[in-house]
């Protein structure tokens, strides 16, 4: 197992494959991009199912995610899902993406083994969205979400994040959509992992600011603990059901005591935390030789030395020197 000194077991895997992105998030990256790794900093398609492998089989990972940067950027990826369904215990795997390019391989990533998406979508207007990401690609999302769900890749997850400026008014809209087109709607809260560093906590849309745009058309009623879980949204039943909104307050209502979560870089680092300042490097003691048990053992002691929250609101807070987009969603 995946055990840290907390008494926490990590599950639930996230992979990066690429710190590449097609779209340019202002909470994100710069309108001109970032520094990408050079190709032989990544991992290869047999050294990600490799770890996967050694993930699933030997560590007691049931959950692989996989996200980028941008995954559907990654030529391989398809062959990574076939290869990762073919493992035994087989894993359930899902994808995080921005949806562009999604219409042209949903139907093939379900059937090489995908189970679900999440899509990321901050707003149904496409001028907001070329103001959000710099690019005037909102109608080819909108074709992806809904290739992913013609073609069972369900429940087809929104991934939504409010910013003052921009998309604040939207909340109440998004969820009358994401209803509509039985989408399930998750609002994230802005976290600190901007290439740009410029993130402020007083001016961010929290949690609480979400809700209560959403009451204002809406009637939430709160699901239990027992049915959150380790899920990073604290969920509401709409209207009495059974559709549901979802709110990933990651800084204001730090989810950290029930993380089930271990992450690998597209570099092969693994991460304990999206916040953690340390990573452990399995790509090098792969690329020397070791066998899997040596790999396994440098996992299991990286996760034993997972802190045990993110620290966001202790005013030692250091902002990660990797973006989202070099660790993976």
């Amino acid at each position: 197992m995946l055990l840290d000194t907390y008494g926490r077991v990590a599950t639930d895997l996230r992979v990066s494959l690429t710190d590449r992105c097609n779209l340019r998030c202002t909470y994100c990256m710069p309108e001109e991009g970032l520094q990408w790794l050079a190709k032989p900093e990544l991992l290869t398609d047999d050294e990600i199912v490799r770890l996967v492998r050694i993930a699933v089989t030997e560590l007691g990972v049931t959950e692989v995610r996989f996200t980028g940067g941008e995954p559907l950027l990654r030529p391989g990826l398809t062959g990574i899902v076939a290869r990762c369904a073919e493992l035994e215990p087989r894993p359930r795997m899902s994808l995080t993406t921005n949806g562009i390019g999604l219409e042209r391989t949903a139907a093939a990533l379900r059937d090489a083994g995908l189970d679900r998406v999440n899509v990321s979508l901050d707003t149904l207007s496409a001028e907001t969205f070329q103001r959000m990401t710099r690019r005037k690609r909102h109608a080819d999302v909108l074709r992806g979400l809904a290739a992913a769900r013609e073609a069972g890749l369900t429940p087809v997850k929104v991934n939504a994040v409010l910013m003052p400026g921009f998309n604040d008014q939207e909340a109440p809209d998004l969820l009358a959509w994401a209803l509509e087109e039985d989408y399930e709607l998750r609002f994230i809260e802005q976290m600190p992992l901007d290439a740009q560093h410029g993130w402020q906590r007083d001016g961010m849309i929290t949690a609480g600011d979400i809700l209560q745009s959403l009451r204002t058309r809406f009637t939430l009623t709160a699901e239990g603990e027992d049915e959150r879980g380790s899920a990073p949204a604290e969920r509401w039943l709409v209207d009495g059901g059974p559709q549901r909104v979802g709110v990933i307050a990651s800084v204001t209502r730090p989810f950290c005591r029930a993380c089930d979560r271990t992450r690998l870089t597209a570099d092969g680092q693994v991460r304990t935390c999206l916040f953690a300042t340390e990573e452990s490097d399995l790509r090098g003691a792969m690329r020397a030789g070791a066998e899997d048990a040596e790999i396994a053992d440098s996992w299991r002691k990286a996760m034993w030395g997972k802190k045990a929250g993110a620290g966001i609101d202790d005013p030692s807070f250091v902002q990660p020197q990797r973006p989202m987009s070099a660790i993976g969603g």
